[in-house]
């Protein structure tokens, strides 16, 4: 079997780029909690093993609930989120799973209850980043944990 690409080494600079715009994201004013839920579930919907593993630790280090991570498959039925989280859950899903449609016209009212304009678009850029991540480390094959120790997630204490 041949190696796949990495990324990093192959196209350094764009991978930069894309770290940049995935710390960015992290410092917009959605709470760091909802980040950690999108880039769970999003992770999720796509089977990217690595970020699921990843984000996973990183809820963790950060305080998240594990009963709230083992829920998010469940997220609707869960009385575990809020109306605020369920909204964000809901877009993250529409936009990770995109069809020709789009995101409905009551997805995104109900979204706009809960959510300035401006958190919207955060929203949008933090879904669209965890995906991009997902089909890079996808392509990649990229093993979960193997990055454990350079991102600082063996606090997380989940080997």
């Amino acid at each position: 079997m041949s190696t796949r690409v990495n990324h990093f080494k192959a196209t350094p600079a764009l991978v930069k780029s894309l770290s940049e715009l995935s710390m960015a994201t992290g410092n917009a004013s959605v709470a760091p909690t909802l980040k950690h839920l999108i880039d769970i579930r999003v992770s999720q919907l796509n089977g990217c093993a690595f970020c699921l593993d990843m984000h996973v630790k990183e809820a963790k280090i950060d305080g998240e609930r594990e009963l709230r991570i083992y829920h998010l498959p469940i997220w609707r039925e869960s009385p575990l989120f809020s109306a605020r989280e369920k909204a964000a859950l809901a877009f993250a899903e529409a936009l990770t799973r995109i069809t020709e449609h789009g995101v409905s016209d009551a997805l995104y009212r109900n979204l706009t209850e809960h959510f300035s304009e401006t958190e919207i678009a955060e929203l949008n850029f933090m879904i669209a980043v965890i995906n991009t991540w997902n089909r890079l480390q996808i392509t990649a094959r990229a093993v979960p944990g193997s990055m454990d120790a350079a991102f600082g997630l063996t606090k997380a204490d989940l080997a």
